[in-house]
């Protein structure tokens, strides 16, 4: 049972509390919540949306009156632009019957933007909770030359003020005490105080809609004033189905009377509410004299220059994958040998046939096919995490808008783009940002076409075929896929906004949060929930499409092959081999033509098994391209999921040479290595694997992405046509990179 339901249980024995956490975005709030929890959160979604949701139980509460703290996503405003506004906003306007209306609102502010981030907190303290304000990055507004008076800041907004440094701890356990002091007082809600002076004319329209808000939700929980002055000046929320229709009409009424009275009803609350944040801000908030440019700023003019700026990110990246290839190796060699030996041994306890064969080959060793690059996995976990706490990635998004306004998009797009080298469902669940809806729809089309982690051990095992210890070619290698995938996402963003979804090329309005120290404490915790994803996903989806597997490369048994290949080991063993004397040279003779006959058995087993198959029937679509069926085996398996291929691969060659031979415990780049087609060239050279790697680029090869898009979009239109379009891609520029490298001599 969640924490949710818990509190909703009639029988429940425990009162639980709700303590919910909210602010503008990049104050420091996510920070301030694994602090109060403990960085133990449950993660899951928001009932009818897919929205992340993100609760865990506050840490030194009373067993018996437990204490929940929900993350709210960041929002600048209770009038929404984005769905994770919305949800917000309906948290706090109790509106999601699965969450229980708040105990207690804590509002983080950046004490550095004080003024900016005043406008959101004094909504919500005009909904009426009890709310305390946790005034976090206190130490970068005393770097700033802002120095905030605590006492006068706490008076003139009625609500008590605690001031931290969220990502040292500073200043949390008073939170965390002030927290549960409020809460052991059952919540000391006062008459909400409003910020600003309205015009007199809109003033005289707000008790009317307070009353028929009140009529309508009897059992509300906030302000019914804040949320009349809300309705009355956002055009967005009074079409909301949650609102009646004699509402919607007396709001309008309400509008029109402004209008007629010269009074814009869009800005006149606006106004007011930051003229009062104005005063606010004056009078607490005292400018050292002759500071100059912050560190943040300085930083900012090397690190967002459009020449210095492109050349530092490319660089992070290079080093990012330089890094995936050289630290990881020994972590990879480790588990590699492990895999190995608990083959080995499993093997030798079991005797030789189909069950021996069923967990070596396909569970054992297909499975830690996957597993061994867990270290590579984690690294770019790890940077990725580096980079988003230190707060780069804004940068980088800010860096790439000049390149995304070319292709009709801007630089807040970027960011599920680069949140989908990870994992595209974030990445496309992180579009909820973006306010507008075909700039959303461009943006989930593309994002698949980074390359996500799934794809790092297909990249990983195609390189060590084809580049084995040439660590910086195989860096450029790497680089060059994922620059692929950048260069295609946005070429691809450019066709769509000139076609199908036209529409003006946005501006980019965003914050530049301040560089921060990183708490590595926290980008750990992040790289291995992430990591940890990709472990379930190898313990249970992979072992099961590698159980399948196993028995589609081992199945149907063919008595014609069998009894043909045992005639030809009768007639070796019965004649001596040509030119050979001397007992030793002729046996070791006959074991080499005994080994290579269960080489081709093995190998027409799995031609005529139902993978067999099903490879040679997609063999004449990917012919072209420089492929085999035994590789159309594989990319058929990665449909469900990409990461497949590797294991894939691992079961069709222990399977086609023999599940007894000493070359099944050998790396399985090295294995790739050894394949020949039958007129002896290579299989896997380099101009194949990059095709190969090419094509896994750009082709959509995951049910998971596919269902998440299907759930964004409200529609299979639009997931169907994103399967269609990136399979065709793939195809298309495999097919160019396989003869364009022909043409130039590449083999």
């Amino acid at each position: 049972m969640s924490a949710v339901q818990a509190s909703r249980g009639s029988q429940s024995e425990k009162p639980i509390s709700y303590v919910v956490l909210t602010g503008n975005p990049n104050c420091g709030k996510t920070t301030i919540f694994n602090a109060l929890t403990g960085l133990r959160a449950k993660v899951g979604n928001y009932a009818g949306v897919t929205v992340e949701r993100k609760e865990g139980s506050l840490r030194g509460a009373p067993a018996e009156s437990p204490v929940i703290v929900l993350d709210l996503p960041g929002t600048y405003s209770l009038s929404p632009k984005s769905l994770d506004e919305q949800i917000s906003r309906d948290v706090l306007f109790h509106r999601l019957p699965d969450v229980p209306a708040p105990t207690l609102v804590a509002v983080v502010i950046d004490a550095s933007n004080l003024e900016r981030n005043l406008y959101y907190a004094t909504q919500v303290i005009e909904l009426g909770y009890p709310t305390i304000v946790a005034l976090n990055m206190i130490d970068v507004a005393v770097e700033n030359g802002h120095d905030v008076d605590v006492e006068l800041l706490k008076k003139s907004l009625g609500v008590p003020v605690f001031s931290l440094v969220g990502n040292s701890g500073k200043g949390i356990p008073e939170l965390r005490d002030a927290l549960l002091e409020e809460i052991r007082h059952g919540g000391r809600a006062k008459a909400p105080m409003f910020f600003g002076e309205l015009p007199a004319p809109m003033q005289a329209e707000l008790p009317p809609l307070a009353a028929e808000l009140e009529k309508d939700f009897p059992q509300r929980q906030t302000s019914s004033r804040a949320e009349a002055l809300l309705i009355l000046t956002d055009e967005k929320v009074i079409v909301e189905t949650a609102y009646t229709d004699r509402l919607r009409t007396l709001v309008r009424a309400a509008r029109h009377r402004l209008e007629l009275a010269g009074l814009d009803w869009r800005s006149a609350g606006i106004e007011a509410r930051y003229a009062r944040i104005g005063e606010i801000h004056r009078s607490v908030v005292k400018e050292s004299a002759g500071e100059g440019e912050t560190v943040s700023d300085k930083l900012d003019r090397i690190f967002t220059h459009k020449v210095w700026g492109m050349l530092i990110f490319v660089a992070i990246m290079t080093l990012m994958f330089f890094s995936i290839f050289s630290f990881a190796k020994i972590p990879m060699d480790f588990l590699q040998d492990t895999v190995a030996a608990i083959g080995d041994r499993v093997g030798s306890w079991i005797p030789p046939g189909a069950l021996q064969s069923l967990l070596v080959n396909g569970v054992i060793k297909g499975v830690g096919a996957v597993v061994v690059f867990v270290p590579q996995i984690c690294l770019l976990f790890f940077f990725i995490g580096l980079l988003e706490d230190t707060g780069y990635m804004s940068r980088a998004a800010f860096l790439m808008d000049r390149l995304m306004s070319r292709v009709g998009l801007h630089g807040k797009s970027f960011i599920p783009m680069l949140s989908s080298f990870a994992c595209a469902i974030p990445g496309i669940m992180a579009t909820r940002t973006i306010e507008t809806p075909k700039d959303r729809l461009v943006t989930i089309l593309v994002a698949p076409l980074m390359s996500c982690s799934a794809r790092l051990p297909v990249y990983t095992l195609l390189i060590a075929a084809c580049f084995p210890d040439q660590r910086w070619t195989s860096t450029l290698v790497m680089l060059s896929m994922y620059l692929l995938g950048i260069v295609m996402a946005l070429l691809m963003a450019w066709l769509f906004k000139k076609t199908l979804l036209k529409g003006e090329t946005p501006m980019l309005i965003m914050e530049l949060p301040p560089y921060k120290r990183p708490v590595f404490l926290v980008v750990l915790r992040h790289m291995w929930d992430r990591s940890k994803l990709f472990l379930k996903r190898a313990g249970t989806v992979i072992l099961g499409i590698n159980i399948i597997l196993w028995f589609l490369a081992s199945y149907p048994k063919s008595p014609e092959i069998e009894k043909s290949f045992d005639a030809r080991r009768l007639a070796i063993e019965s004649s001596l081999p040509a030119g050979v004397t001397g007992e030793k040279e002729i046996q070791a003779a006959r074991a080499k033509q005994l080994g290579e006959i269960d080489v081709l058995e093995s190998g027409e087993r799995l031609r005529h098994s139902f993978a067999g198959r099903m490879g040679q029937g997609i063999e004449p679509l990917i012919a072209p391209l420089g492929f085999d069926w035994k590789m159309g085996i594989g990319i058929i398996s990665s449909f469900a999921a990409r990461e497949v291929f590797v294991s894939t691969m691992s079961i069709v060659y222990n399977v086609a040479e023999g599940s007894d031979k000493d070359s099944n415990t050998k790396d399985l780049a090295e294995t790739l290595q050894q394949q020949r087609r039958a007129d002896g060239t290579r299989v896997y050279t380099s101009l194949t694997s990059i095709t190969l790697m090419v094509f896994y680029v750009l082709a959509m090869q995951c049910v998971s992405t596919i269902a998440v898009v299907r759930r964004e979009t409200n529609s299979w239109k639009w997931p169907v046509f994103q399967w269609v379009y990136m399979g065709a891609l793939a195809w298309g520029m495999a097919f160019l990179t396989y003869h364009g490298g022909r043409l130039l001599g590449f083999q």
